[in-house]
């Protein structure tokens, strides 16, 4: 029942680590499972979701243990494949342990996946892509039941470039009898990380990053060292942040090349953008310019910032258009916006953002993590002093977050509310 009470106002201004990848590191937590021993992923963000796949990583049967930033994964003995609804309904990304677990012990049972209700996340695509290597599928009382005597390669198109599938398959690939081509494969930093690790245990995996994966299938894996990727869509928040508030940021560690189409879109917004050796410079005087923008898989504008960026064009000089392409429920968080007094209008995949001059403080809840941090970033361009209510759901995705505000010179302060006594 977490709220911040942030006082709008400040200009962000300094230098701001960012961590590793969320994105990334679910996926290389799943994947560790694939090799007996044990396997040590560095700078792993300390968010709710990897302590989560933690747990589900330890009721198959793995022991996890934390150090800092770093996790080790020791999968030398893997228990009844199992993913139970408790740990799954926590997060949508625990259905990526379908794939290893195939691939290591030729069966699974893992619970249909919760997360962020930000719209229709079917698992269609990882279902189909494993049925063409040979898996067999049943669905009963919730679970989704998986064996596969044999993987077998295969050709797999995927109707559309999903991250999730394209991770499901390629975890369950690179242990097939064969060769596995992947069409229309997710090309995300992600999906390049990922296949890194892969080979790194001994698989073979070419054009990781392009439309087409090529994945030989091998006999065994070895548990490795791997450093996880920088978070792309924290650094993009925290660059649109300094944006919105008009100050000036350094985003430490930051990967330029994961981050071109943001960068680019918030040049054409007034920003200052300056790549150096410690990273990503970004900052902005004044106001910003109005920007139309379409979120499209990578390396499109990613949906993850687009409710940041659409409460930065909140109190920009002009009229923008944001176009939603990958989840139709997105613009779920526009209400929250309009309380603060952003000019916003939604038709279909479409928003209308009218600039204003101000925001104005409001209560107003977090209801997913990018639209959490989206709420935060329109709280320190407001007057006034705005809660940000539901704040578990930023804890999920971002490392620190409200600490990185602070030393940056955001005015923020956590409350932790009494739990409701029921009736």
């Amino acid at each position: 029942m977490d709220r911040l009470l942030v006082t709008g106002g400040a200009r962000l201004s300094g230098a701001v680590r960012i961590s590793g990848a969320k994105n990334s590191a679910l996926k290389l937590m799943a994947a560790s499972l694939l090799a007996p021993g044990r396997t040590v992923l560095e700078n792993v963000p300390r968010i709710q979701d990897c302590r989560t796949m933690g747990e589900v990583l330890e009721h198959l049967g793995a022991e996890v243990s934390w150090a800092g930033g770093s996790v080790t994964i020791d999968a030398e003995r893997i228990g009844p494949p199992e993913a139970p609804y408790e740990l799954v309904r926590r997060m949508r990304a625990s259905i990526l342990v379908l794939g290893p677990l195939l691939a290591r012990v030729g069966r699974a049972r893992v619970a249909m996946p919760g997360g962020c209700n930000i719209g229709s996340r079917s698992i269609d695509l990882h279902v189909r892509g494993l049925e063409r290597m040979g898996a067999r599928f049943a669905f009963e009382h919730g679970f989704l039941e998986a064996e596969a005597r044999e993987l077998r390669g295969a050709l797999i198109t995927l109707d559309f470039p999903s991250v999730g599938a394209t991770e499901n398959i390629l975890m369950a690939a690179v242990a097939a009898r064969g060769t596995t081509v992947i069409e229309n494969a997710a090309r995300e930093p992600e999906i390049v990380d990922l296949a890194s690790f892969l080979v790194e245990m001994g698989a073979r995996i070419g054009g990781a990053g392009t439309t087409t994966i090529v994945v030989d299938g091998v006999d065994s894996f070895r548990p490795v060292r791997h450093r996880v990727i920088p978070d792309r869509i924290e650094a993009g928040t925290f660059a649109i942040a300094a944006c919105a508030t008009r100050g000036s940021v350094v985003l430490e560690g930051a990967r330029p090349d994961h981050l071109e189409l943001v960068l680019s879109k918030l040049a054409e917004a007034g920003a200052d953008v300056l790549v150096t050796e410690a990273g990503i410079s970004v900052g902005i005087e004044g106001r910003p310019r109005a920007v139309d923008f379409v979120t499209l898989p990578y390396p499109g504008f990613p949906t993850d910032l687009q409710p940041q960026m659409m409460a930065l064009l909140a109190t920009a000089e002009g009229t923008s258009i944001a176009t939603e392409n990958v989840f139709e429920s997105r613009f779920m968080f526009v209400d929250e916006l309009r309380r603060m007094g952003a000019d916003v209008r939604t038709e279909g995949h479409h928003a209308v953002i009218r600039g204003v001059e101000r925001l104005q403080a409001a209560p107003v809840r977090a209801l997913d993590i990018r639209a959490g941090a989206a709420m935060t970033i329109a709280a320190l361009a407001a007057e006034g002093v705005t809660e940000v209510a539901d704040m578990y759901h930023v804890d999920r995705g971002y490392e620190d977050f409200e600490l990185k505000l602070a030393a940056l010179g955001a005015e923020v302060r956590r409350e932790r509310l009494p739990s409701p006594v029921p009736s």
